[in-house]
């Protein structure tokens, strides 16, 4: 470059170009040629022209990148990049120090006889980018702004453990017990992944689904602005962080929700992208570039992009680019091609990359080969690496997404770049001797090959380097991760606001879902815990009901309502605010779930419990987002899972992809999920208020509430809400059944008897029975409510269990036989979902037991249609009555068929006339 030649980075409309400057002067001439004409016709008139010369210029084939990318180059030129404030050396050191360790421990974990697994590669890679942010930007819990959240790549998790070791955190015997989380003894194993469940002190997001973490960051810096917008918490000074790998970019989760984080203008967000350009079996993209496919994806989305390619080693050859030729060969060399450059020779990079052309042949003439085999990737370069981040820190109005280029690997000759090197977890002796030698390690010869197993490596905790990496934790305010529990107290509301629910609706009608929106309403008036609701919806507040409270709780937008609604002199609007109480998602539930993840654990991550209320079709919930749902229950979330229009014959209009049968069996995998079905609304007032006592309140056993959330379903079917009984067996609510219905006729030793178990909208239906099997049949039947089938086959399990670890104590008897320990005749189980799902129960049943379900796709009909198709009504309970008491020798043969013919129960159309109330959502 010609002495004295400038070098301007120039950015328009994301269009940057750091091409040295061969002409000033000629430069200097179209700049004030563009300044006069924005001077004198302004800036219409300025854009005309400058899109007419974009055009011209492609048209001429002029090299201009597309305005959605930008040259493969570092959007940061050297001149731009401020002055690095930490110790080079010694945060060198600490980074060899955790690469070494990590590695080890990983190996260590796979010896004979053992081989439990980990990754080694993807925290080589990616350690730069750890220590950098570790070192100068991630700011801990005792932080005065309160601290940052951290979302880690699950697999780089050797690497923050390795730190932590050097930090004092965890021990040498925590390391050797990696993934050994029972065998070691409790507490004193390291999980596998971030898993805050596994270990509550340490991690604080889980992060190894792949695509989770994005939507969860993205929905965690929202929520954020939430609170502070709310005035809840001021979350000005805290920052997110979420690394992903380029590999795991291509889950549609990774990329579907970019758009909220920009339309929100989400500063207060930035992506990490580990570009090491390698998936688990080769190149992420080996005939494309992906690093320039995730800045189109995400500039075009309104992000900020920071592109991190190229290392300090890269800027004098870049400086001598005069005409872009080295520029060029960046922008068309595949993936597939720089990750061969990165393991082959200097004379081979010489010939297959600078070979090409004479020009680029002249720039690297004074490189030896050794020299061309080390030329790095930017995000190995911890000045490019900081440069960056603070870049995003300081970025206002967009989130920022650094794309930063790795080698997979990285300073581990026997993985560095491989294909395989996912799925490499061990190091021989010579592989470690010689990661040993690039780390510069004083570890000898000796204590490699004298021990089955390779040594870990501590300066001592007096060195220069831990006292380094503490004192730049205390200046950043702690250790991190760390998950910290000291949440605000609560008043919990008393009776009071449950009362309502439990007097019944007189002669209204009212579905279970009213009630619930109901009971929500009043406990948002309260003054002790109204403000710490959060009402969720993916685009369907309206439907459940909940647009009763726009105008007060409004929905929450951070811009506030910028126009005039077509609904504004309505009584119940669509209001917007900046301190809206609602988020309305659209249609998005996963959002959604971003949203109640935040919401739930915030009583971790900013010591404000926050009770999340997501109320959504119950078909879209476990059955579509079931993924999200096991990773709350991972990060100990705490809320209310709502899903309403439940059961399979309820909301029959929208058919079979709407038609829900089976979400409670999907809800009974998840260990974390207290799932309830309940008929009528008194039982929802006792459940709520137990599940606020539970997850909210404080016990001795649990101090800061439980680590469990609750799914609800409710139902779109009006019914006469009856008033709870006298002396309500609530312990038996609670648990999950209890006699709701006695017979009550005439009964002698010849009367059949039978009980029939009931949840959910299937109780008018065995409430039907009773009488019909009565008036009809003479048959003597009690009808139980079965509010939770899950929680019983819970409570009968761990029983079990418990009795198979004390073999020499009095057995414990499972709740359900408990219950029904003495009821008279058989059981007959019936509700709205498959016959699985109260199935779970059968085994503990003191008797004979059978069961009617929705199994099957459903169909868009009405509800009396439905249920005969399946045979869940009234009369088809009558029938299954009447089976069970003839397999008993009850009643004859000749009476089950008698009554199969009186109520036609194999013709759907015998119902065609059968009226219907609420047939919709």
């Amino acid at each position: 470059m010609a002495s004295g030649a400038e070098r301007r980075p120039i950015i328009t409309d994301g269009l940057p170009t750091q091409l040295p400057d061969i002409d000033p002067d000629e430069t200097r001439e179209w700049i004030e040629s563009l300044d006069a004409v924005l001077d004198e016709r302004g800036q219409e008139r300025a854009r005309y022209l400058m899109l007419r010369l974009l055009e011209r210029a492609r048209e001429r084939q002029v090299g201009v990148p597309a305005l959605r990318s930008t040259d493969y180059i570092n959007s940061i030129p050297p001149d731009r990049e401020p002055w690095f404030p930490g110790d080079e050396h010694v945060e060198r050191r600490i980074r060899a120090y955790i690469r070494w360790n990590a590695a080890i421990m990983v190996s260590r974990a796979n010896r004979k006889g053992l081989e439990v697994g980990g990754h080694i590669a993807t925290y080589q890679s990616a350690a730069s980018l750890y220590e950098v942010g570790f070192n100068h930007f991630f700011r801990g819990k005792d932080h005065p702004g309160g601290g940052d959240q951290i979302f880690i790549q699950g697999h780089a998790s050797p690497g923050i453990y390795a730190r932590a070791f050097l930090e004092g955190r965890l021990s040498e015997d925590q390391l050797n017990a990696f993934r050994q989380e029972v065998s070691q003894g409790a507490g004193n194993g390291l999980s596998s992944y971030p898993h805050p469940r596994l270990m509550p002190n340490f991690w604080e997001f889980p992060t190894v689904s792949m695509g989770l973490t994005a939507v969860n960051a993205i929905y965690q810096a929202r929520f954020n602005r939430y609170l502070r917008n709310r005035g809840i918490k001021d979350t000005s000074q805290q920052h997110v962080w979420a690394f992903l790998g380029d590999g795991e970019m291509s889950e549609p989760e990774s990329l579907g929700a970019i758009g909220v984080a920009s339309r929100e203008e989400l500063d207060n967000l930035t992506f990490v992208i580990n570009c090491n350009l390698q998936q688990l079996d080769g190149p992420v993209r080996g005939n494309g570039k992906v690093i320039q496919e995730l800045e189109s994806y995400f500039r075009g989305a309104g992000w900020n992009v920071i592109k991190v390619i190229w290392g300090r080693d890269w800027d004098p050859l870049l400086a001598q680019d005069v005409d872009g030729v080295l520029v060029n060969k960046m922008n068309t060399t595949p993936d597939g091609q720089f990750q061969t450059f990165s393991v082959e020779t200097g004379e081979y990079i010489r010939e297959h990359f600078f070979g090409g052309d004479r020009r680029l042949g002249k720039m690297v003439e004074g490189l030896s080969d050794d020299d061309l085999r080390k030329l790095s990737r930017g995000g190995h370069d911890y000045r490019k690496v900081y440069a960056a981040f603070k870049a995003a820190t300081e970025h206002v109005g967009q989130p920022t997404v650094i794309l930063a280029h790795t080698i997979k690997g990285w300073t581990i000759e026997a993985l560095e770049g491989r294909n395989a090197t996912h799925q490499m977890k061990k190091l021989t002796k010579d592989d470690v001797k010689k990661f040993r030698d690039r780390l510069y390690l004083p570890i000898s010869d000796k204590e490699i090959d004298e021990n089955d197993l390779p040594p870990y490596y501590h300066p001592g905790k007096d060195s220069d380097e831990i006292a380094y990496m503490l004192e730049r934790r205390r200046q950043l305010g702690g250790p991190a991760p760390e998950r910290r529990v000291s949440p605000t107290p609560l008043k919990l509301p008393g009776d009071a606001v449950y009362s309502e629910l439990r007097k019944g609706s007189g002669k209204q009608r009212v579905a279970t879902t009213m009630a619930f929106v109901r009971l929500l309403k009043d406990l948002m008036r309260d003054k002790g815990i109204g403000a710490r609701f959060v009402p969720i919806a993916p685009d369907e507040f309206r439907t459940f009901g909940m647009d009763s409270m726009f105008p007060t709780a409004k929905i929450y937008d951070p811009f506030g309502q910028t126009y005039e609604g077509v609904d504004r002199k309505l009584l119940l609007s669509y209001k917007q605010s900046e301190k809206g109480q609602l988020l309305h998602e659209g249609i998005s539930e996963a959002g959604a779930m971003g949203s109640v993840t935040a919401a739930g654990t915030a009583y971790a991550t900013h010591g404000e419990p926050m009770i999340p209320v997501y109320i959504f079709y119950s078909m879209f919930g476990f059955q579509r987002t079931g993924d999200f749902m096991w990773a709350l229950g991972d990060q100990l979330a705490r809320g209310f899972l709502i899903g309403a229009t439940a059961g399979r014959t309820t909301l029959t209009g929208e058919g079979l992809q709407h038609a829900d049968g089976h979400s409670h069996l999907l809800a009974s995998t998840n260990p974390a999920c207290v799932a309830y079905d309940p008929a009528f609304a008194f039982e929802l007032s006792y459940i709520v208020k137990d599940a606020l006592r539970r997850m909210y309140g404080s016990s001795e056993e649990h101090p800061n509430g439980e680590d469990v959330f609750y799914y609800l379903t409710v139902y779109n079917e009006p019914l006469v809400q009856p008033a709870e009984p006298e002396n309500a067996d609530v312990e038996g609510i609670l648990r999950g059944v209890y006699r709701y219905s006695e017979h009550t006729g005439e009964v002698d030793d010849r009367t059949p008897r039978a009980q029939i178990l009931a949840s959910g909208v299937g109780m008018p239906w065995a409430l039907d029975a009773q009488r019909m099997l009565s008036q009809d049949w003479g048959i003597a039947a009690d009808v139980w409510s079965v509010t939770s089938w899950n929680e019983l086959r819970r409570d009968a399990v761990e029983a079990e269990k418990w009795n198979l670890r004390n073999p020499d104590s009095e057995a414990k008897v499972p709740y359900i036989s408990q219950k029904l320990a003495g009821a008279a005749g058989p059981f007959v189980a019936v509700s709205d979902w498959m016959r699985a799902v109260p199935d779970q129960i059968s085994r503990w049943v003191p008797g004979d037991y059978s069961s009617l379900g929705t199994d099957g796709y459903g169909f868009a009909d009405t509800r009396p249609a439905a249920r005969r198709f399946f045979n869940v009504d009234a009369a088809s309970v009558v029938v299954g009555v009447l089976a069970a008491l003839a397999r008993r020798g009850e009643v004859k043969q000749s009476t089950v068929r008698e009554a199969a013919d009186r109520y036609a129960i194999t013709d759907p159309t015998a119902v065609a006339d059968v009226a219907q109330e609420g047939g919709d959502a």
